[in-house]
């Protein structure tokens, strides 16, 4: 699990650093937005590997959070 676990909190950093941007309304917004929708789905796709509950639970708040990321790109 410790891939699980290193995708976990470079996501929470992409996700918090995206959350900054936009707040900024950064030019660079953008480009985090893409790049924390990748980095969602991979660890949705991580996380969804495993029985435990809090794996179940942080691949549905990936997926939701790469699903709002897509929305904003569209």
């Amino acid at each position: 699990m410790v891939d699980c676990i290193r995708t976990d909190r470079a996501c929470a950093e992409v996700c918090s650093t995206t959350v900054k941007l936009l707040a900024m309304d950064s030019a660079f917004a953008k480009a985090m937005v893409e790049k924390c929708h990748e980095i969602c789905k991979q660890c949705a796709d991580e996380c969804g590997n495993h029985d435990h509950q809090h794996c179940k639970d942080c691949a549905e708040a990936c997926k939701k959070c790469a699903d709002a990321c897509e929305a904003y790109l569209a």
